[in-house]
């Protein structure tokens, strides 16, 4: 029996935790606990005798799963490991692994990235130029994020460019079909047909789970909503946790329609609030009631704090962008320095430092100035680990593993490195494979397709076949750290790749780097197979022994290398949107401009009032998650002027300052702080100069 304590937890807390008997809403406000209440409530029904094997946590990242995990692990102890804690996606490979061959799927079906899917798409469109590819692929996506299929999305297109992509979507799910594959929509929209298409498999899983918990519930879209419902059933044995404020991505299909939605399907929703925050002052709680205010509210709350008022929130003009940058980096030196009163922890860090803003570009002078300035910082959201060439090709060669049927996989994996085999051969194949409806793996084994391929080629490609059968084998029978290590750089050595990767670059120090980087990985993927690292792409916490193969399946779901970020001294750089589920001690909210926050689009002169109005409602929603990412001091920034291609032009304060009800008296940011900076750089630097003499 698990044995908690609940002494932790605020009133409101202890209600959501306590609540057992039927469907529950927690709205959970920004630091108000939410993993907290999701953990403990985990515990709560293990403790009334629900199997931890029967109970589901879904999450939307893998960081916020393997989080999650931890917590649970530390609170429950060893009924941990049966629990279902995982995102949407690695749940929907569950299913489709399990019970998709009742959608014709194969187990081994191979999960293409987002770079496969364009190149499918472009192909299929008869190679389109790049931004009509990536056009049509954006299509495509918010049409299966709302349920559509090629047949449906015709039968409701209105436009002729709708109904060219809808037939271009059909091509493309055929060749999906063919290649035993599917892309990352399909593991939301394919759980979801075969929930809905079979009693069996739908009561099946709905046994299974006793209670499932939805964290950010506000960020699912249609699809999503629809795949919750069938795993819960009408009885509705769900704890759906999230925050109407806080609904940021409707440009990818988040639908704040789901939470207006829930009181409607399940009548006897009971709701709970959560409003006391554990994150941030009183004054910077003020300024994110206010600016969330103006919007229409399916669920009104008040966050509050018992931190204290806090530093005033700051407002800080600048000249330009330039000089905005300045004025940041001033007010970072300032802060550490101690030259500027704050509460909280005398010694300041770099880490303690995040600068947010509405879009990528906007980073740049903010990158001059810190390096300027010699101040570490890292940009988040940048190149993800699995975005470079060289474990793209790795992944390659571990997806045909897996699933020979895998054609884009195929064509990386035949080509790198060359192994003697030309493009003139290897059309000829595509040719043999699209006439008889094959894969190009079963293609090259034909018995017939000597009649089309040279005898050079036609040897090549069986030598190539037979490698990737014999590695094939060989992972399914490899487990453990050590044996999978071995074998992993056996394989690299005989496909040359070290020797492909210098070949390909211009300097040796790039090569090197680039190999490092393959290193990095294979010593990863042999951990993996050994237990060493938890996957955060499974359903649980089950960390054992794997063969090699059992692990190449689940890559497709990793966005990062390293399990846990390191925990650098460094100032975060980060968009708004990357920056949710975050928080730094000091924030500096940068670019707080009109047409940049709100972002005004360039298509919005021809868009209704309507839309233009609920646009404006989530970059308001945005703004508020920027505010409540701050815990004891916040600056909002702007500039008077800034850049516009090569022009510059004149820049208006965000609508959204005016909205946060600043003290006018308190606001404004002295500018002379940075010379107060720099007086406190010198003494301290002179004070220690003195201590070393």
């Amino acid at each position: 029996m698990v044995e908690l304590s609940h002494s932790g937890l605020n009133i409101a807390q202890q209600e959501a935790v306590n609540y057992l008997h039927g469907p529950c809403l927690v709205l959970a406000g920004a630091g108000s606990g939410k993993t907290r209440v999701i953990t403990h409530k985990i515990g709560r029904l293990i403790q009334t005798g629900v199997p931890a094997k029967r109970i589901a946590a879904i999450t939307f990242t893998n960081k916020a799963a393997q989080e999650m995990r931890e917590r649970a692990k530390t609170l429950i102890g060893k009924p941990a490991k049966d629990l279902t804690i995982c995102t949407f996606h690695a749940l929907g490979v569950h299913i489709l692994r399990q019970d998709g061959e009742v959608l014709g799927l194969k187990q081994n079906f191979s999960i293409l990235d987002s770079d496969d899917v364009f190149g499918i798409i472009r192909d299929a469109g008869a190679g389109a130029d790049t931004a009509t590819a990536r056009a049509w692929q954006w299509k495509i996506s918010s049409w299966k994020n709302i349920g559509l299929n090629s047949e449906t999305a015709l039968a409701q297109a209105q436009t002729d460019e709708d109904k060219s992509v809808a037939l271009l979507m059909a091509r493309y799910e055929e060749r999906l079909s063919a290649y035993q594959s599917v892309d990352f929509d399909d593991l939301i929209g394919l759980p979801l047909q075969l929930l809905a298409k079979s009693e069996e498999v739908r009561t099946k899983w709905q046994k299974h789970l006793a209670h499932v918990l939805i964290d950010e519930v506000q960020d699912t879209n249609a699809t999503q909503y629809a795949v919750l419902k069938h795993l819960v059933g009408q009885n509705g044995r769900f704890t759906a946790v999230g925050d109407d404020d806080q609904s940021i991505y409707g440009w990818r299909g988040a639908t704040l329609d789901n939470l207006k939605q829930l009181p409607i399907d399940y009548p006897h929703l009971k709701v709970i609030k959560l409003e006391q925050n554990y994150r941030s002052t009183s004054a910077i709680l003020t300024a994110a009631n206010n600016v969330i205010g103006p919007n229409p509210r399916l669920f009104v709350k008040n966050l509050w704090s018992a931190l204290g008022e806090g530093e005033p929130v700051r407002v800080v003009e600048a000249d330009t962008e330039e000089h905005e940058a300045e004025r940041a980096v001033a007010r970072i030196q300032s802060i550490r320095a101690g030259s500027l009163p704050l509460a909280g922890r005398a010694a300041t860090e770099f880490k303690d430092f995040a600068i947010l803003y509405r879009a990528n570009h906007q980073a740049k002078p903010f990158e001059k100035a810190l390096r300027k300035a010699q101040i570490p910082y890292k940009v988040s959201g940048g190149q993800s680990f699995f975005d470079r060439a060289e474990i793209k090709d790795l992944c390659a060669w571990l997806r045909l593993w897996v699933n020979p049927n895998d054609d884009p996989a195929f064509m990386r994996s035949v080509t790198t490195p060359k192994r003697g085999i030309g493009h003139q051969t290897l059309a000829q194949l595509g040719h043999f494979a699209t006439q008889y409806k094959t894969s190009l793996y079963e293609a090259l084994f034909a018995s017939s397709l000597g009649s089309v391929v040279n005898q050079k080629g036609l040897e090549s490609l069986h030598e190539f076949g037979r490698l990737v059968n014999d590695l094939s084998y060989q992972a399914s029978k490899i487990s453990g750290q050590e044996a999978a290590l071995a074998f992993l750089l056996q394989w690299l050595k005989d496909i040359d790749y070290e020797q492909h990767l210098m070949d390909g670059e211009d300097s040796e120090k790039a090569a090197a780097s680039r190999w490092a980087n393959v290193l990095d990985f294979i010593d990863w993927m042999a951990k993996r197979c050994g237990g060493e690292i938890e996957d955060t792409t499974a359903v649980n916490l089950v960390s054992e022994r794997r063969t090699v193969l059992e692990v190449a399946q689940t890559i497709a779901l990793i966005t990062t290398l390293s399990e846990k970020e390191k925990d650098q001294n460094l100032v975060t750089l980060s968009t708004l949107h990357a920056s949710k589920g975050l928080e730094w001690p000091h924030v500096i909210l940068a670019g707080v401009n009109e047409d940049s926050l709100p972002f005004k689009p360039n298509d919005s002169d021809d868009l209704s009032k309507e839309v233009i109005g609920q646009r404006i409602e989530e970059e308001r929603r945005l703004m508020y998650v920027g505010i409540t990412r701050a815990q004891l001091s916040l600056a909002v920034s702007y500039s008077k002027k800034r850049k516009k291609g090569r022009e510059m032009i004149n820049a208006l304060p965000s609508r959204f300052i005016a909205e946060m009800g600043l003290n006018q008296a308190t606001a404004k940011e002295d500018p002379r702080e940075k010379l107060r900076a720099l007086r406190a750089e010198f003494a301290q630097k002179a004070l220690r100069q003195g201590d070393m003499s």
